[in-house]
């Protein structure tokens, strides 16, 4: 998993570049750039891209345009600290995960802070699971996904099912989740000089954006205070360089020891959801990501 030291730092001062010219204080400007590069990297003659709207929630189901599986489908989750970011964005890994699994999967465009603050996203989310409950799905038909502020996303609305007593999905993949918005974690210091991505400043932002005034500690705003006793089986991937990768190692620490079957890869020398990158490592880690989903699936 290790790529040598001078070529990561390369990479990773070109993703900083890359990730400046996405960023701009104006949302609106910082949502249509990641818009823009989501078109531009997460485009493959390989899929068809089918829009929906259901209940005023845009989004689009992704699938690979040979034979392939349909009982299975992956729920997708984007990322973007909860004020940014989009089905279309979002393509960068939707397209990969359509791929390297041959499964559908669904994107949806949550509502975004600090216009609709929390709880509109989970909100949301649990519209589009009564959708695909509605259109025939079983919860163990579909597995659940999301990267950053959609891992947050795609562990809240796990929780609420719990909480509902509802049936679970088949698994959650999780990369780079954003589980605790108090940061109470030693790497959001430690790593904080390293990320090319995340910085100390954007996270409060964010935080602000969507949970201002609300109590941090709360599960469905911080999964990683959640009760995870009977959660399905996941699937973790994080970088050692990202300021959240203790948001991972805690949340894996508190599943273990909650008896869930959760499996975590730290990937040395990445960044902040480095499998939107469009280079091996990425692709290794979507394949794995493939293998934990076939093996849950089996």
């Amino acid at each position: 998993m290790a790529i040598s030291t001078k070529r990561n730092q390369n990479l990773m001062n070109l993703v900083k570049k890359v990730h400046g010219i996405v960023e701009n204080t104006d949302l609106e400007k910082h949502r249509l750039s990641q818009d823009h590069f989501g078109v531009l990297l997460g485009n493959s003659k390989e899929v068809d891209i089918k829009e929906f709207e259901i209940e005023g929630i845009h989004g689009e189901w992704i699938s690979v345009n040979r034979a392939h599986m349909k009982k299975y489908i992956i729920l997708y989750c984007h990322g973007g600290g909860y004020s940014t970011g989009s089905s279309i964005y979002a393509r960068t890994l939707t397209t990969k995960f359509a791929m390297s699994t041959s499964m559908d999967v669904l994107c949806f465009d949550y509502r975004l802070a600090p216009e609709n603050p929390y709880p509109a996203a989970t909100e949301d989310a649990m519209k589009i699971w009564n959708y695909l409950m509605l259109l025939g799905y079983g919860a163990r038909d579909i597995i659940m996904a999301g990267d950053s502020a959609g891992g947050n996303l795609a562990l809240s609305l796990v929780l609420k099912l719990k909480q509902e007593n509802r049936l679970l999905p088949r698994g959650l993949v999780l990369m780079s989740p954003w589980t605790d918005l108090t940061a109470s974690g030693k790497s959001h210091v430690t790593r904080a000089d390293i990320d090319p991505v995340l910085s100390p400043a954007y996270l409060d932002d964010m935080t602000n954006n969507y949970a201002k005034g609300e109590d941090l500690t709360d599960p469905f705003i911080s999964p990683l205070f959640g009760d995870y006793a009977g959660f399905p089986p996941t699937y973790i991937q994080v970088g050692d360089n990202e300021m959240l990768l203790n948001d991972s190692t805690m949340l894996h620490k508190r599943m273990v020891k909650e008896n869930v079957s959760v499996k975590m890869d730290i990937f040395k020398g990445m960044w902040h959801v480095f499998q939107m990158s469009p280079f091996k490592t990425a692709y290794e880690a979507m394949d794995k990501n493939a293998e934990f989903i076939y093996d849950i699936c089996r």
